[in-house]
C-alpha cells in the first residue's frame, strides 16, 4: 500500500524540503491556545489509579481490594470514553468537557470520603463507576485539535506523525511527574491527598482547557461533506461514521489493551515492591525511571524521519516490548528494576505512536475523537484488568508474581497484532500531492 504526500511544499524547485520536527510543529499557528491548558488539563489523569490504589490499600491493608477498585475505575472509564469521545465529535468538546469535570470533581470527593470512612468495599465500588466514567478525555481531544489543524493542507499534513511523537512526549511527561507526585502526597501528607490533589487538578485544568474553543474541531453536525478531507470523508453529506466501524480501529483497540497492562501491572507491582523491601517512597522512583523511558524514546520518535511506516514500527514496538518485559518477574534489586524499567518504557512510545498514527488515515475526520478514545479507553480496559490480577497476585505470591501480567498481557496483543496487521492498511490511497509540475512521490504506509 502507498501513499502519496507533498515532500516539497514551502521548498524551492529542485531542493529537499525541510524535515518535519518540533521546532516546525510548534512553530503552527494557534497551536499553543490548546497546547499549554491542555497540559495542565491532562496532568492529573496519571495520577488516578495509583492515587485510588494509595488510599484503599491503606484503609483495606490488601492490595488486592485496592485493585479491584482502581479496575472498577477503569473499566467505567474504557466503557465511557468512546461514548464521550462520539459526544464530542458530535456536540463540540467544550460541550462534554464541563459537565463530565464538575461530575469527576464530585466522585472523586465522595470516594475519597467513602474510603476514610471504612465504607464495605461494595460502596467503593459504586462510587468508581462515575469516578471513571467522567474522566475528561483530554488526550484525545488534543490528539483531535492536531488532525484538525495539520489537516487542513498537504504541507501541514507532513507533521502528523511528530505531532503524534510530541503527544506521545506530553502523556509520558505526566506519568513521569503524576505518579511520583500521587506518591510524594499519599506517603508524605496523607494517604488521601494524592486522590483530592487529582481531583482539584482535572476540575480546574479541565475548565481552562475547555474555555479554548477557537481550535477545537467543528462538530460533526455542522461539516459538510466539503469540508473533509480526502481520504477523511464520510461518504454523503450529514452521514456520522462510527470509529468501531473502521476495522482496523477495532484491532488496535485489542492490541492497546496490551500497553494498558503494562501501566496497570508496573503500578501495583512496583508498590508492592517497594512495599516489600521496606521503602515506600522507592515506587514514585521506580515508576517515574520507567515513565521517564518512555518519554525519552517518544522523543527520540518524533525527531528520526522513519523510512518503515507505521504499521511496522508498531509490530517491532510492540516485540521489543515483550521482550523486555519477559525479565521483570525475575528482578530483585532496585537499580536492576530500575534499568529494566527504563528499557521497558523506552519500548512502549514507539508502540503508543505509532499506533495513534495510523488513526489519521484509517478514521474519517468526524469520528477521529472516538477513535482516539476508543484507544485510550483500551488502554484503561488493560490497565484496570492489570492492576486487578497484579493487586491479587502479589497479594498471594508477591511483587515478582505480579510482573507477570506486563508479560502476558503484551505478548497477547503481539499475537493479535501480527495475526491481524493486514487490517491495518487503509482501504484508500489517501492524499495526492504534487511534486513541481506534476510528479507524484510515493510515501510507503506499511
Amino acid at each position: 500500500m502507498v501513499n502519496t504526500v507533498d515532500t516539497t511544499a514551502g521548498a524551492p524547485e529542485g531542493t529537499a524540503p525541510p524535515r518535519p520536527g518540533y521546532g516546525q510543529l510548534l512553530r503552527t499557528p494557534g497551536v499553543w491556545t490548546f497546547l499549554l491548558p491542555g497540559f495542565a488539563a491532562r496532568q492529573p489523569f496519571a495520577m488516578l489509579t495509583i492515587g485510588i490504589v494509595l488510599l484503599v490499600q491503606h484503609t483495606t491493608g490488601s492490595y488486592g481490594s485496592a485493585g479491584i477498585v482502581a479496575a472498577v475505575t477503569g473499566v467505567s472509564m474504557a466503557l465511557f470514553a468512546p461514548q464521550n469521545g462520539k459526544l464530542a465529535d458530535r456536540f463540540g468538546q467544550r460541550a462534554v468537557l464541563v459537565p463530565g469535570v464538575l461530575l469527576h470533581a464530585a466522585s472523586v470527593t465522595a470516594l475519597t470520603v467513602l474510603a476514610l470512612a471504612g465504607a464495605p468495599l461494595w460502596a467503593l465500588f459504586v462510587a468508581a463507576v462515575p469516578t471513571g466514567a467522567s474522566v475528561p478525555q483530554v488526550g484525545p481531544m488534543v490528539r483531535a485539535r492536531w488532525a484538525a489543524v495539520l489537516g487542513s493542507s498537504d504541507e501541514r499534513a507532513r507533521l502528523l506523525p511528530t505531532a503524534a511523537a510530541f503527544e506521545s512526549v506530553t502523556d509520558e511527561f505526566t506519568f513521569v511527574i503524576g505518579p511520583v507526585l500521587a506518591t510524594a502526597l499519599c506517603t508524605g501528607v496523607h494517604p488521601a491527598a494524592g486522590l483530592i490533589a487529582e481531583g482539584v487538578l482535572t476540575l480546574a485544568g479541565g475548565l481552562l482547557f475547555a474555555a479554548r474553543r477557537g481550535t477545537q474541531p467543528k462538530p460533526a453536525g455542522r461539516r459538510t461533506a466539503g469540508s473533509e478531507r480526502a481520504g477523511g470523508s464520510t461518504g454523503s453529506a450529514g452521514a456520522r461514521v462510527s470509529a468501531l466501524s473502521v476495522p482496523g480501529v477495532r484491532v488496535l483497540a485489542v492490541v492497546f489493551l496490551g500497553i494498558g497492562s503494562v501501566f496497570g501491572g508496573m503500578q501495583v507491582s512496583l508498590t508492592a515492591f517497594a512495599e516489600e523491601i521496606g521503602n515506600p517512597g522507592a515506587n514514585g522512583l521506580l515508576y517515574g525511571v520507567f515513565a521517564a523511558g518512555n518519554m525519552l524514546a517518544g522523543i527520540a520518535c518524533g525527531a528520526v524521519a522513519w523510512k518503515i511506516g507505521p504499521r511496522r514500527r508498531l509490530i517491532a514496538g510492540y516485540a521489543g516490548l515483550t521482550l523486555a518485559a519477559s525479565g521483570l518477574w525475575a528482578v530483585h534489586s532496585v537499580p536492576v528494576l530500575a534499568g529494566l524499567g527504563l528499557l521497558v518504557g523506552l519500548f512502549i512510545a514507539p508502540a503508543l505512536i505509532s499506533g495513534y498514527t495510523l488513526i489519521e488515515p484509517l478514521v474519517p475526520a468526524g469520528a477521529r475523537t472516538e477513535a482516539f478514545t476508543w484507544l485510550t479507553g483500551s488502554v484503561a480496559l488493560g490497565q484496570a484488568g492489570a492492576v486487578t490480577a497484579a493487586g491479587q497476585l502479589a497479594d498471594a505470591h508477591g511483587a515478582s508474581a505480579g510482573f507477570v501480567v506486563p508479560l502476558v498481557g503484551t505478548a497477547l496483543a503481539l499475537i493479535t497484532l501480527v495475526a491481524l496487521r493486514s487490517r491495518l492498511t487503509p482501504k484508500a490511497s489517501g492524499r495526492v500531492a504534487a511534486r513541481g509540475m506534476g510528479h507524484r512521490v510515493p510515501v510507503a504506509v506499511d
